[in-house]
């Protein structure tokens, strides 16, 4: 396995859920599992290069 730039990794991360980056710091043990989950799910897509955007997620301007 190659080595991930920490610059990729934090596209990554901002490119997932925001749900799931919220997620993680909510009180309830269940959602952040899921949350941590999901984001797992997000680098791993990003890095095999097999994922796509979601069509749900809302894009905003920067």
């Amino acid at each position: 396995m190659e080595r991930i730039e920490r610059q990729q990794l934090s596209a990554i991360l901002l490119a997932a859920p925001d749900w799931a980056r919220v997620g993680l710091t909510m009180p309830d043990e269940h959602m952040r599992e899921r949350a941590a989950d999901t984001l797992a799910a997000t680098i791993i897509e990003k890095l095999e290069g097999r994922s796509e955007p979601d069509v749900d997620q809302l894009r905003l301007p920067l």
